[in-house]
């Protein structure tokens, strides 16, 4: 098959042709270095399909989209590079593993599975997540798990190692949200401002400090005790075996909880009839 190459736009230099795939039993290699995103993703579609259970994304450079919508808890897919935007979206129960940076847009929507970053990630991470659990290493940018939500025993977990940008939490219906600021190359405090800004559910646990002029007036701030270490404690024992941190080191400092302090913060603005 002749590779069909892209003139003009965003996916300039990358070739519209299936990427080079090696299959070993359940194990499968795939080769995406210039492969358009559609064709990568498209290909792991069919590997899930035909009882593949591990499949590994080598030379990945921004491809988008990848683990969408796929299911099954026993399907795992590495991804060696930087991940595009959206990745896992909609997922429903595999474990994607990155060894590199992942762009905005990490678990979507997402509804159950695993998602470890061993580098940096970008804006909106968890946006509408409803349920697994994501786990980045380092820094992560705006708007993190803006609108995250539960429901019954679908609790969404993200924890993030490194510093987070503005409105963390924000809209916030569900789930537990950790910033452990441990891993970090950015400077300034451990997150930005607008922290938990109409936030009506779930969660948030801060290690160390924030101030209330960064927080949304609909959080009210506490020091988290006892019970909370008894919750928190091994969702940060299950991110610390992922991603090789010191757990005694992670819980010996001190953490911050918010919670919401009304579940309706904007019923005022709204009239009934």
């Amino acid at each position: 098959m002749t590779a069909v190459k892209q003139a003009t736009g965003p996916i300039e230099g990358y070739i519209k042709t299936a990427p080079t795939v090696t299959v070993d039993g359940d194990e499968a290699t795939l080769d995406a270095q210039n492969v358009y995103y559609r064709n990568v993703n498209d290909t792991v579609r069919e590997l899930v399909a035909s009882g593949v259970k591990t499949i590994k994304l080598q030379h990945v450079n921004g491809q988008r989209y990848i683990g969408n919508g796929i299911g099954g808890k026993d399907v795992r897919i590495e991804v060696d590079g930087c991940a595009g935007n959206d990745m896992a979206m909609f997922m429903n129960g595999p474990t994607v593993e990155v060894f590199g940076n992942a762009q905005d847009g990490v678990g979507n929507t997402m509804n159950a599975g695993t998602v470890i970053v061993h580098g940096d990630a970008g804006d909106v991470l968890g946006y509408g997540m409803r349920g697994g659990k994501v786990f980045i290493k380092n820094d992560v940018g705006y708007r993190v798990g803006i609108h995250m939500k539960a429901y019954e025993n679908l609790i969404p977990v993200m924890v993030c190692g490194g510093k987070a940008r503005d409105f963390f939490g924000e809209y916030m219906a569900g789930g537990m949200l950790v910033l452990l600021g441990m891993n970090s190359q950015l400077e300034g405090p451990l997150v930005g401002g607008y922290v938990g800004t109409g936030m009506h559910g779930g969660i948030i646990y801060l290690r160390g400090e924030v101030e209330p002029w960064q927080c949304g007036k609909e959080v009210g701030i506490f020091t988290a005790d006892e019970e909370d270490m008894k919750t928190l404690g091994p969702v940060l024992k299950e991110y610390c075996e992922a991603l090789d941190m010191d757990y005694d080191e992670v819980v010996s400092g001190p953490f911050t909880k918010l919670v919401p302090i009304s579940h309706r913060p904007y019923g005022k603005m709204y009239t009934y009839l």
